[in-house]
């Protein structure tokens, strides 16, 4: 299943489910007046609460009408508990960067003020002269977890979105850490829409193409992960409380600007195009003030 959170043209905020070839939505006042079904006001509710399996059960009385392209797509998570992302987790990426990779997480915390919808501008300080970017898969965890297993951590996750970790690399160099030159507003689109765990049978297969301006920029797979996801959550959980709604983005691949001969970073109006193998595409025009 894929939830979307959306505005409608009369500017009301709303949620619903995606039809399976991305198309179209059911708002979740339609399923409520075609199922009797009473959903939930806020989409957190809704993923969290119990109400999915309601709503699968009468699935077959669902019908989508409403086409996607008349709405206006948001980020799908308001205000996750935790945004936590991991730095140099695909060997190519690391090898670029010209490091070795880590055995352990090695994280940073994002603030949810950076969300931006799927197709949001990006918009960026004018002082700003390394803007990057890097697609990654984030996980959407589903319940509170703390020392989990490896064997047992997938049961938390409640699903997988496109994460854009937008990067400001003149910023983190200079500060020789990453929160600051990440964490700008409007540095973090992602969705479209969070693809439920059920859909994806391997999230360590899956292929991740970033364009830039029509140009094929990042081209890789989630099989090139140093660490796995299952062993990401596991490994945090030791240490931190890994809660419902927590964001958690598993690092980028190769073929970010930084890496490159001659680094080609972002300028004003280049659009960025990320797709990844079963969780959609978001689109993102960049904008310098």
């Amino acid at each position: 299943m894929k939830i979307a959170r959306i505005r409608l043209k009369n500017s009301v905020e709303t949620y619903g489910i995606v039809s399976e070839d991305g198309t179209k939505i059911i708002t979740k006042e339609q399923i409520q007046e075609k199922t009797g079904v009473p959903i939930p006001p806020r989409i957190k509710e809704f993923l969290f609460g119990g109400w999915l399996e309601e709503v699968n059960s009468v699935g077959a009385n669902l019908t989508f009408d409403l086409p996607l392209n008349e709405v206006d797509l948001l980020a799908p998570l308001p205000n996750p508990p935790k945004i936590i992302c991991l730095a140099f987790n695909y060997y190519d990426h690391a090898r670029d960067a010209g490091l070795t990779p880590s055995e352990e997480p090695v994280i940073f915390l994002k603030p949810r003020t950076a969300l931006n919808s799927p197709h949001g501008n990006v918009i960026s300080p004018s002082y700003v002269k390394r803007l990057d970017y890097e697609a990654e898969i984030a996980v959407i965890i589903g319940k509170q977890v703390k020392k989990v297993s490896e064997e047992n951590s997938l049961d938390a996750v409640f699903g997988y979105m496109i994460f854009h970790d937008v990067s400001a690399r003149d910023i983190q160099f200079r500060d020789k850490q990453f929160t600051r030159g990440k964490s700008i507003d409007t540095f973090a689109p992602c969705g479209p829409w969070i693809t439920t765990r059920d859909e994806i049978q391997d999230p360590q297969k899956l292929r991740i193409t970033t364009k830039v301006n029509g140009e094929i920029r990042q081209n890789s797979s989630s099989s090139n992960m140093v660490i796995p996801i299952r062993k990401i959550i596991s490994s945090l959980s030791e240490l931190i409380t890994i809660e419902p709604g927590d964001i958690i983005s598993t690092g980028t691949p190769a073929g970010v600007a930084m890496s490159m001969k001659e680094p080609r970073y972002l300028k004003h109006d280049d659009t960025v195009e990320i797709t990844i193998e079963g969780l959609g595409t978001i689109r993102n025009r960049i904008l310098f003030n």
